[in-house]
């Protein structure tokens, strides 16, 4: 008998899981805590642009949407990085021209939002969820005045970091729980097109401004905008409490980031009315309560977004949830825990992997070792296939678990090592000592790596 589904948040992971239940037949109604972003504007200042890969591509696939997508979907191929001394370089990110997609985070909550009620779901705006009774699956919900209860079915909380179901499962006994604050915060800044409507720089790039423990990124929007935003300390020597006033401001661009501020004719009046907000990294466990409910997206793993997968990893979610379901049919019970053991790993390794990302972009892609580094990566990937691809490439341009990935990270470091050891790549590998050796490193490393599991997960 097919179940009733209520999903807390009609952001973007619930708002897909419903069209993606729907489909299969399943009644759901999504309550969502804010007013209906399609009759209002997107609150200015909170979005950082999104980063579509192919973990969310393939989410959207189940749904319907991929085609319609790709039409206001940017494609960005590599950095391109904007350095102190006003250098730049472009990096890119794949060996095939691979590219991760610029998407506008409020369309495409929009266009999932608009299809989840075309297929049927019945969305509740304004509704804030106060408090989850787990084990009886009642819910306390606050609707203007006054405070309601519902009995749900079977329970999804898509309600982002601070989820009332998460709430709800570290109040069970033996549940782990903790939360992460970065020491930096982000603010949302403006890059406007030119007079004739133009992109001001590279379109096709996520451009970075790398300045050790604080940076600015931009990506392009189909407007002709770029989405910048400035991630630096709360506290310190250089940080958000230091700049108090407008010559602060001017200061810290006329020094920091001379190229870009020429293009931010509203710099002063966006950063002092967009709110400064936390980056913050959530765990959980466990992710599922029984046949009842689960936990998924941000709910289930909050993560900063320096790899650009925090959507992505949502989407995959409901990706590997709609498999389960045709491996497992109705039996909710099995899914839910099959679901939470293949996820929650995954979900606590692409976390670490958003963590360790901040450095890089914001410090070592300055370092032009770093940046050699990259391009042997590369080099590899396209000589021996079949034995290397760089732990970036399986996060963004495959279905590896990122598990699996974050797992490779150390013999991947070993393995450069050895390689930069023995002076330029690049003059090295015509030689035939030189190649022998690369092959037994090579073969060492694949070796090493076997034991993982590169799998499609999803």
């Amino acid at each position: 008998m097919s179940r009733n589904v209520t999903i807390l948040g009609a952001g973007l992971v619930g708002s897909l899981l419903s069209v993606i239940l729907r489909k299969r037949g399943y009644e759901v109604a999504l309550y969502e805590r804010r007013p209906d972003m399609r009759a209002a504007s997107l609150s200015a200042g909170k979005s950082i642009n999104l980063a579509m890969s192919v973990r969310g591509w393939k989410a959207l696939e189940l749904a319907g949407l991929r085609e319609e997508l790709e039409g206001i979907a940017i494609p960005m191929y590599g950095r391109y990085l904007h350095q102190a001394d006003g250098a730049s370089a472009f990096q890119q990110y794949g060996r095939n021209n691979e590219a991760i997609y610029s998407v506008s985070r409020g369309e495409l909550n929009k266009k999932l939002m608009t299809l989840a009620e075309k297929e049927g779901v019945k969305i509740h705006f304004e509704h804030r969820c106060t408090h989850v009774d787990v084990a009886n699956n009642v819910l306390t919900m606050v609707h203007g005045d006054s405070d309601k209860t519902i009995h749900a079915d079977l329970l999804f909380g898509a309600d982002g970091a601070f989820s009332a179901l998460r709430a709800g499962y570290t109040h069970m006994d033996r549940a782990n729980c903790s939360q992460y604050y970065l020491e930096a915060g982000y603010k949302e800044l403006l890059i406007p097109p030119g007079e004739n409507g133009e992109w001001l720089m590279e379109k096709n790039a996520l451009h970075i401004w790398p300045r050790g423990k604080y940076m600015m990124i931009a990506l392009p929007n189909t407007d002709g905008t770029f989405t910048c935003t400035l991630f630096m300390p709360f506290e310190g020597e250089v940080s958000f409490e230091k700049l108090k006033t407008e010559a602060d401001v001017h200061k810290l661009f006329d020094t920091q980031f001379a190229d870009a501020k020429p293009m931010m004719p509203t710099l002063i009046e966006d950063f002092f009315n967009n709110p400064t907000s936390s980056l913050i990294t959530t765990h959980v466990s466990p992710w599922h309560y029984k046949d009842q409910s689960a936990l998924i997206g941000d709910a289930a793993h909050a993560i900063v977004p320096f790899y650009g997968q925090g959507m992505n990893a949502g989407f995959e979610d409901c990706s590997v949830l709609s498999g389960l379901l045709d491996e497992y049919g109705s039996d909710w019970e099995k899914i839910l825990a099959v679901y939470d053991n293949m996820r929650r790993h995954n979900g606590d390794a692409v976390a670490q992997l958003a963590l360790n990302n901040f450095t890089e972009m914001s410090d070592r892609v300055a370092d032009p070792k770093f940046l050699e580094r990259k391009k042997i990566e590369k080099e590899l990937g396209k000589r021996y296939p079949e034995q290397f691809i760089s732990v970036y490439e399986m996060v963004s341009f495959s279905h590896i678990p990122y598990d699996t990935a974050i797992k490779c990270t150390q013999a991947q470091d070993r393995l450069l090592e050895q390689i930069m050891n023995k002076g330029d790549f690049f003059v090295n590998v015509e030689n035939n000592d030189f190649c022998a050796s690369l092959d037994r490193w090579l073969k060492a490393y694949h070796e090493e790596v076997q034991q993982f599991d590169f799998g499609n997960e999803a």
